[in-house]
C-alpha cells in the first residue's frame, strides 16, 4: 500500500498554482515569438499579451479543461473577444477523463468562443487547437418548420416536461386518438364519413398508414378499431377527454 499525505487546503491550492505556473513561460514564449508584449497576472487574468492596437489576447492557465475554466473564459469575453484556454497535453491517450484536443472539448470550445492552447512534452511545446471566434450557429430551417408545425398542430399541452417514460402525445397521436374515438362510438366508417365525425381532415392518411396497429380495414374504404385500438383509448384516455375540450369543427364528409 503506498503512503500517502493529504496536504491542508493552503498548502495543496500553493502546489497547484506552482503547477499551473508552469505553462506560463512556455505560452509567454510562444506569443512573444508572434511580437507580442506579455505580461502575467493582470486583473485578475493569468496573461495578458499586447501587440500594437489589436485587442488584448488573455489566456487562462489551468491544469485541466474543467467547468471552472470554462466559466472563468466566459467571464474574461467581457474584457476581450480574444480568450484563450491553456492546459498541458495529458501524458498518454489513455489518461483519465476526456482529452483536451478531442473533437467534444473543440466543438465545446468553438460554440463558447474561446480559444484552447494545448501546452505538452518536454520541449514546452504549445500547439493552437481552437482560435476564439465568435460562434454563429447554422439554423437548421427544416428542423425549426417541424418545431414549430408540432406546435401548431398539437392540441392543448397533453405533455409533462421532462418526462421520459411516457409515450408523447405528438399532433399525429392526437389525430389518431380522435379517429379511434369516433370508431368506438359509431362503430365501423367509411374514410369520408369518418373525416367529418372526426373532425381529422388527415383521417384517411392515419388508417391506412395505421402507425400504431389501431386500425382494421373491413371493407371497401371502410375501417374498424381493433382491439390495439381499445386499449390506446383507455391508456390515453386523459389525453383523449382533453381532446374533447379543444375539438374543433368538424369536416364535411368527402362526396360519394
Amino acid at each position: 500500500m503506498r503512503n500517502s499525505t493529504k496536504l491542508p487546503p493552503a498548502e495543496a491550492a500553493q502546489a497547484q498554482c506552482l503547477r499551473e505556473t508552469m505553462l506560463y513561460a512556455p505560452v509567454k514564449a510562444f506569443l512573444e515569438s508572434r511580437g507580442y508584449e506579455v505580461k502575467g497576472e493582470i486583473r485578475g487574468c493569468d496573461l495578458v499579451a499586447c501587440r500594437g492596437a489589436e485587442p488584448p489576447i488573455i489566456v487562462e492557465l489551468k491544469l485541466r479543461l474543467n467547468l471552472a475554466l470554462l466559466l472563468q473564459g466566459i467571464d474574461r469575453l467581457a474584457l476581450s473577444e480574444r480568450v484563450y484556454l491553456a492546459v498541458p497535453r495529458p501524458p498518454s491517450r489513455r489518461s483519465r477523463g476526456v482529452a483536451p484536443d478531442s473533437a467534444a472539448m473543440r466543438r465545446l470550445c468553438r460554440r463558447l468562443g474561446l480559444g484552447l492552447l494545448v501546452v505538452g512534452g518536454r520541449s514546452a511545446r504549445v500547439d493552437v487547437v481552437e482560435e476564439p471566434v465568435p460562434y454563429r450557429p447554422r439554423l437548421a430551417k427544416r428542423r425549426t418548420e417541424l418545431l414549430l408545425r408540432e406546435f401548431t398542430r398539437r392540441l392543448g399541452d397533453p405533455n409533462v416536461g421532462g418526462d421520459s417514460r411516457t409515450p408523447v402525445v405528438t399532433a399525429y397521436r392526437q389525430d389518431a386518438l380522435r379517429c379511434a374515438r369516433a370508431l368506438a362510438d359509431a362503430g365501423p366508417m367509411r374514410l369520408g364519413d369518418l373525416r367529418a365525425a372526426s373532425g381529422v381532415p388527415r383521417a384517411a392518411q392515419i388508417l391506412q398508414r395505421n402507425v400504431y396497429g389501431w386500425f382494421a380495414r373491413v371493407g371497401r374504404g371502410t375501417y374498424a378499431l381493433t382491439a390495439s385500438g381499445d386499449k390506446a383509448l383507455a391508456h390515453f384516455a386523459g389525453a383523449v377527454s382533453a381532446l374533447a375540450a379543444h375539438a374543433p369543427a368538424s369536416v364535411p364528409a368527402a362526396p360519394t
